[in-house]
């Protein structure tokens, strides 16, 4: 078999009902979950309820629930493959995914992971009301609709980029490329990360890491910020991981990296968003890597999409 890598997704995967049905079930899955959800107390109980409901109090698409929960599934589904003996040569991960795959190679463990969430979490509640807009177009296409607020978030594909930045410059921008007929789609986030508008937040949140035992990884986690191996300095310092919420996330690049490694099972660990751009990538198509994915885009079918992961892995 080819080796595996993870690929744990960010912002705008996540969907009422993500791995519900795993929760009970899958004996690893539902322990790590439990005990991240008793770390973060009252915030993981709240947590906790809002994902098992059909009517959430807050909004999935609010940072203080999509950002924990993906770190959360992500974290424990990676958890779980080990546990059945399915261990990742490589890690990569989109956004506050990229935690989740230092938290699996054990940059930080889950106490301090707990904190980082929870930190990260304060730090955005004061971050003004913005957004992300995905664009099917090509980074250059877009520099006429770049201002100092609204930037280039992501490099997710040759012709798929997100624009982020605060509501009003970023609803402008939206109608400028609609009347240019580019086909552009708003992602589920209500803040506007990897802009200049939580530069700020990011500075702050390096509080969330001083306190953390930072160690290099034991598995390679490919950075989007750099596009490369994490290295053992970059790995135990606050600024780097901290910095990743203004900076844009290079998600192609570092993918590019990745599948320069030789022959890869991509394991997608959310609900398809990071595999369906995995698919696309010219390497891919061409044929010597495989993309699975770990949950479906709804939440129905999620126990069969699972179980199909488990038997193309062996």
């Amino acid at each position: 078999m080819s080796d595996i890598a993870f690929l744990l997704p960010g912002q705008g995967a996540q969907h009422q009902g993500m791995a519900v049905e795993l929760y009970g079930e899958e004996p690893v899955f539902t322990a790590v979950l439990d005990e991240l959800f008793g770390l973060l107390g009252a915030e993981g109980a709240a947590l906790r309820r809002d994902w098992l409901s059909a009517e959430p109090l807050v909004p999935l698409e609010d940072a203080s629930r999509a950002q924990p929960l993906l770190f959360a599934v992500g974290y424990a589904l990676g958890r779980t493959l080990i546990a059945r003996g399915v261990v990742p040569s490589a890690l990569l991960g989109h956004s506050i995914g990229e935690l989740a795959a230092a938290a699996l190679a054990g940059v930080f463990d889950l106490p301090h992971a707990a904190r980082i969430l929870s930190c990260r979490s304060r730090v955005l509640a004061d971050v003004p009301a913005g957004g992300l807009l995905a664009v099917a177009a090509r980074p250059e296409a877009l520099t006429p609709y770049l201002t100092g607020e609204v930037v280039i978030g992501a490099y997710n594909a040759p012709a798929q980029t997100v624009l982020a930045g605060p509501a009003g410059p970023l609803a402008e921008v939206a109608a400028r490329l609609t009347g240019a007929g580019l086909v552009h789609q708003r992602v589920a986030a209500r803040q506007p990360f990897h802009s200049p508008a939580v530069a700020e937040a990011a500075t702050r949140f390096e509080a969330g890491f001083t306190a953390a035992d930072l160690r290099p990884p034991s598995i390679p986690v490919y950075s989007t910020r750099t596009a490369s191996p994490v290295t053992a300095d970059e790995a135990v310092s606050p600024e780097f991981w901290a910095g990743q919420l203004a900076a844009p996330v290079r998600f192609r690049s570092a993918l590019d990296s990745l599948l320069d490694g030789g022959a890869r099972t991509l394991v997608d660990l959310g609900p398809r968003g990071l595999s369906l751009l995995a698919l696309r990538h010219s390497r891919v198509r061409r044929g010597g890597h495989r993309v699975l994915s770990a949950l479906p885009t709804s939440a129905t079918a999620t126990l069969s999409t699972w179980t199909a992961l488990l038997a193309s892995l062996g």
